[in-house]
C-alpha cells in the first residue's frame, strides 16, 4: 500500500516538473518570436518612411516566405530579408531561408537590382545563463547574400565575421556588409571576414 502511494507520488511529482519544463520552454519561444517579430517590424517602419521604398512583412515562419520583401520601383530594386535578432553570440540563417530569399528575388526579373539581405541583430543584453544577461553593446549587420555561392547554412558572430556551416564543419565564407538606404545609429561594419 506505501509502495503505490509513494509511486503514485513520484509520478504526479514528474509530471508537474514536466509540464513546468513544458510551459517554460513555451515562454522562451514565445519571446524569442517576439523579439523577431519586433525586429521586422522596426525594419519595415525603417523602409517606409523613406520616399521611394516600400516593405512588407510576409507572414510567419510556416508560410515558407521570406521575412521582410523591399521594393523600390523608382529605382528598380527589390529586396527580400532575413531578418534575425538575439541575445546570444551568435545568429544563423538556415539555408532553406536562403533558398526561399533567392527564389523571390530570381523570380522578379522586371527588377534590375534583385539582392537577399541578411539582417542581423545582436541585443543589448548578452545572455550568460538560464535568466541571466550581461549588457553590452547593440550592433546590427547588414549582409548581401552572394549568388554564386550554394546555400548553406550561414552564421553570423557579434563582431561581424561571418562563416558557413557545411555538414556540421565551419566553411569559409565572406559575404559582404551593406550599407542600407536608411541610417541606423547601431549598424557596424566587420573589419574584415
Amino acid at each position: 500500500m506505501r509502495s503505490k502511494s509513494l509511486l503514485k507520488n513520484r509520478q504526479e511529482f514528474q509530471n508537474q516538473k514536466f509540464v513546468s519544463k513544458n510551459l517554460e520552454n513555451r515562454k522562451i519561444a514565445q519571446t524569442r518570436r517576439q523579439r523577431g517579430y519586433q525586429w521586422e517590424d522596426t525594419l519595415v517602419k525603417r523602409f517606409n518612411k523613406m520616399d521611394q521604398w516600400k516593405a512588407f512583412r510576409l507572414g510567419s515562419p510556416s508560410v515558407a516566405l521570406p521575412d521582410l520583401l523591399c521594393v523600390n520601383n523608382h529605382d528598380s530594386k527589390i529586396f527580400t530579408i532575413e531578418a534575425k535578432s538575439g541575445t546570444s553570440t551568435s545568429l544563423t540563417v538556415p539555408f532553406d531561408q536562403i533558398l526561399r530569399c533567392m527564389s523571390w528575388t530570381d523570380n522578379f526579373t522586371i527588377y534590375n537590382i534583385r539582392n537577399v539581405i541578411f539582417a542581423f541583430k545582436f541585443l543589448s543584453k548578452k545572455r550568460i545563463g538560464k535568466g541571466e544577461y550581461e549588457k553590452r553593446e547593440l550592433r546590427e549587420y547588414y549582409k548581401i547574400w552572394n549568388n554564386k555561392i550554394k546555400p548553406i547554412n550561414i552564421v553570423c558572430k557579434y563582431d561581424g565575421t561571418v562563416y558557413g556551416l557545411k555538414d556540421g564543419k565551419k566553411v569559409k565564407t565572406n559575404l559582404e556588409d551593406y550599407e542600407m538606404p536608411f541610417k541606423s545609429k547601431h549598424q557596424k561594419f566587420s573589419i574584415m571576414n
